[in-house]
């Protein structure tokens, strides 16, 4: 028999440098889950990422028992790490700050791939594009 779902939550953590400090502990407080626990896990499954951001989405079940899904950083941050940029532009149809080539662009679609709702590179290429183009980074 399946467990009962108590609720879901959705945070983007740092990997491999959670604590129970906000935004971990207010999230997952309400649902009285073993937040040390559930914080050296995080960090012990996302020690090989250190330092990227990644969603990560925790079910909380009705017996205080947990599991969570990571899932690869958000595709504004691989822009930003490729074109070493600090933060997308304020105006991206008027000033472009910054450029990455084609390649960049198959890399972060193959990282993306498994969360995307594509099976195709190509496609997913095309996505990642849509995102730089509006974060006002051009594509070469």
């Amino acid at each position: 028999m399946a467990k009962k779902i108590a609720g879901e939550v959705k945070l983007q953590l740092i990997s491999g440098q959670a604590t129970p400090q906000p935004p971990v502990g207010p999230s997952l407080a309400p649902y009285a889950i073993n937040l040390s626990e559930f914080v050296k896990s995080f960090n012990a499954q996302t020690q090989h990422q250190m330092g990227l951001v990644v969603t990560t989405v925790i079910t909380c079940y009705a017996d205080r028992s947990y599991s969570f899904i990571v899932k690869s950083p958000p595709t504004a941050i691989l822009l930003k790490q490729a074109a070493k940029l600090a933060k997308g532009s304020g105006e991206p149809n008027r000033d472009k700050v910054g450029t990455v080539t084609r390649k960049d662009l198959e890399e972060i679609a193959k990282i993306k791939l498994e969360d995307l709702n594509t099976t195709s590179v190509e496609s997913a290429m095309q996505m990642v594009a849509g995102t730089a183009r509006s974060m006002g980074i051009l594509v070469n």
